[in-house]
């Protein structure tokens, strides 16, 4: 047993997500959103690089001690994982974890709409789940991997860094490479992909210009291909994919997008007021003739009309998700206020004077 595993205890037996260690500060846990300290007595030096350096091993921890930072995924017992991100800061070493569920939740456990299977069963296009850190995207998108994988036969190939949820094999095939154990990049696992007989292929992060041409070209030749981004809405989504391309090449990008886009599942984690916990919110695109012209046109300010218009096709606007949750007694006005894009259609149902520091807020801020 690593020395470590007994803070992971700790998380385990609070039903917490996440392990934070400094240097300098007392181990802390996240618990449903707040962060608490799990002991009074601070981390020392001494303690940081063993319990740290123990479950890295010799070659990353060298790694980590020359380039500042280090992703991996480190395995407890069958039941516990973690994903794994060391740090240098002011004060010396720093870790971060984040407890990778081993069951793999439905679709239908985690309250994502019945429309994002229809995702899954596409034959070629690019999809997007997108959200801030922490947001369940992983989560989500797991969860779909285990619902084609359970209705449907065919390749399905992930590119992650680390791999956080470990797929089995039922009706497809599920091939996991890790960055940069398996690829050196994202770019090159995907490039592999295509010479792979794949079907699907997740991308775990498209953060670059490469990987996000390169998925591009893929979902047009004809792969259906996953990825995320770090963007709340739809319309950020779209604006991203092309805002990361320089201006001569962004007309040709559009034309692109508009044609292998198929969906955006945007999520947001809210803090729920009726019990301990969080519950996911999606915002919800689903390509159509209007979406594809929209994105050719370059008038994203367009794709909240279609959303809102397109309830018939399961279409599902970010306001109106958190509108319903908190109307459903689920999530608190405070709350639902400070995740929603429009706030004054929520600034209704604030307490008073929480509604008027809203107001002295927002005069500062203009």
């Amino acid at each position: 047993m690593a020395y470590i595993d007994q803070f992971f205890e700790v998380l385990i037996q609070a039903g917490a997500s996440d392990l934070h260690l400094g240097q300098g500060q007392p181990p802390k846990i996240r618990r449903h959103g707040d962060i608490v300290p799990i002991r009074e007595e601070i981390i020392t030096q001494e303690e940081a690089a063993y319990m740290l350096s123990e479950i890295a091993g010799p070659e990353r921890w060298a790694q980590f001690e020359e380039r500042g930072d280090l992703d991996f995924a480190y395995e407890m017992n069958e039941d516990s994982r973690f994903r794994c991100n060391f740090l240098k800061q002011t004060n010396g070493y720093g870790a971060v974890f984040r407890l990778i569920p081993t069951k793999i939740l439905t679709l239908e456990q985690l309250g994502i709409p019945e429309v994002v299977k229809e995702f899954g069963k596409l034959r070629g296009g690019l999809v997007l789940v997108t959200g801030p850190t922490g947001s369940g995207k992983s989560t989500t998108l797991a969860a779909l991997m285990d619902y084609i994988n359970t209705n449907y036969a065919r390749h399905i190939i992930t590119v992650e860094e680390p791999i956080e949820f470990v797929h089995n094999n039922k009706k497809s095939i599920i091939t996991q490479r890790e960055v940069p154990e398996h690829a050196s990049s994202f770019p090159v696992g995907l490039k592999a992909a295509l010479r792979e007989d794949a079907d699907i292929v997740l991308v775990g992060e498209m953060r670059d210009l490469e990987t996000i041409s390169l998925a591009l070209t893929a979902a047009e030749t004809g792969l259906l291909v996953f990825g995320t981004l770090h963007t709340n809405n739809a319309r950020k989504t779209v604006d991203r994919l092309i805002d990361v391309f320089p201006s001569d090449q962004q007309a040709q990008v559009r034309t692109m997008l508009s044609a292998s886009l198929r969906g955006v599942v945007a999520q947001l984690l809210l803090k729920r007021c009726d019990k301990p916990g969080r519950l996911a919110v999606n915002e919800i695109l689903v390509a159509n003739s209007a979406v594809s012209a929209i994105i050719r046109e370059g008038a994203t300010q367009k794709l909240q009309d279609v959303i809102v218009g397109g309830k018939a096709q399961g279409m599902q606007f970010m306001d109106d998700a958190i509108w319903h949750v908190m109307q459903q007694g689920m999530v608190s006005p405070h709350e639902a206020y400070m995740k929603a894009i429009d706030k004054n259609r929520f600034k209704v149902f604030l307490p008073a004077e929480e509604a008027a520091l809203g107001n002295s807020a927002g005069a500062v801020r203009d």
